[in-house]
């Protein structure tokens, strides 16, 4: 596989969370494929849902169109059910199909400064472990009963990914105790429902993907960077980075191999993908799997 082709043409996905990020990053990927986008988040020209961080549905949007695909932003807070029933209501009136979900809202590092991330669990905010939960996994899960109930069951057909990390990296690992167990259940979540979807013979796959260490809007400002600073080496100071559409063309990868069956209920790495699929990041490296 080779990066920038069009090769997602007429294919409609759903990209939760997909603002800033990762999932700006996934949006983006497959809009340079040709995909129709639906990008959804809370943060909208009118009100973000993050005052100290750029970014919202309207742009990640307009860069999908501008990279050769369709995209349609939708505001959508995703630990808000009747919102997310909309939201698919939504892609059904106008689509009819639906071919792609990632679920990659997430919440957990809202009021990243207040509490020091790597503190143990009894200093942590349980607002902390709430949000990653309920606009983590239990967001995941929520779009992933509507994908099915709205569209999926009844075309026979669709691919879910569940945005999460590699949990076994040794070192010093669980940097942080709410994190850890929370992506270790995205894991576990994503291999439950695959083997629902198998026994029921849903013709629907699902799968979990992990980034690395991602160069996010959050990353640069914690390093006292501008967003997309092509200078981003005091970041690396410490561990390689990848970009935020490194995931994304993981994402590409995936939703293009006529053989992701196979690939049902893992977890699977962009590192790995990578040196798989034969894709780069958009600096040409190609980064290996995250560890620490």
């Amino acid at each position: 596989m080779t990066n920038n082709v069009q090769n997602l043409q007429g294919k409609i996905a759903l990209v939760t969370g997909s603002s800033r990020g990762g999932g700006r990053g996934i949006a983006l990927a497959l809009g340079e494929a040709g995909a129709t986008v639906y990008v959804t988040g809370r943060s909208t020209r009118t009100q973000s849902s993050r005052t100290d961080l750029t970014g919202t549905i309207e742009d990640t949007a307009e860069a999908v169109s501008q990279r050769g695909g369709v995209g349609i932003p939708v505001r959508c807070d995703h630990t808000v059910d009747d919102d997310v029933a909309a939201l698919y209501d939504r892609i059904k009136q106008e689509q009819g199909s639906l071919d792609l979900v990632v679920n990659n809202a997430w919440g957990g590092y809202e009021n990243y400064e207040d509490t020091d991330f790597q503190a143990p669990f009894w200093k942590q905010p349980m607002l902390r472990w709430d949000k990653m939960f309920q606009a983590g996994l239990r967001a995941q899960m929520v779009s992933s009963r509507y994908a099915m109930s709205g569209l999926f069951l009844a075309q026979k057909h669709g691919l879910i990914i569940n945005t999460g990390v590699y949990s076994d990296i040794g070192g010093n690992y669980p940097v942080n105790v709410f994190y850890d167990t929370v992506k270790r259940a995205v894991a576990t979540m994503t291999r439950g429902m695959s083997l629902n979807l198998q026994a029921s013979e849903t013709g629907v796959i699902a799968l979990a993907l992990a980034p690395g260490w991602m160069r996010t809007e959050a990353v640069y400002k914690h390093y006292g960077l501008e967003a997309g600073d092509p200078d981003f080496m005091r970041i690396e100071a410490l561990h390689p980075t990848e970009s935020v559409e490194y995931i994304g063309r993981a994402v590409v990868a995936l939703a293009s191999d006529p053989l992701v069956h196979k690939k049902a209920g893992q977890l699977l790495e962009a590192g790995s993908l990578a040196a798989e699929y034969g894709f780069t990041d958009v600096d040409g490296r190609q980064m290996p799997p995250f560890r620490v």
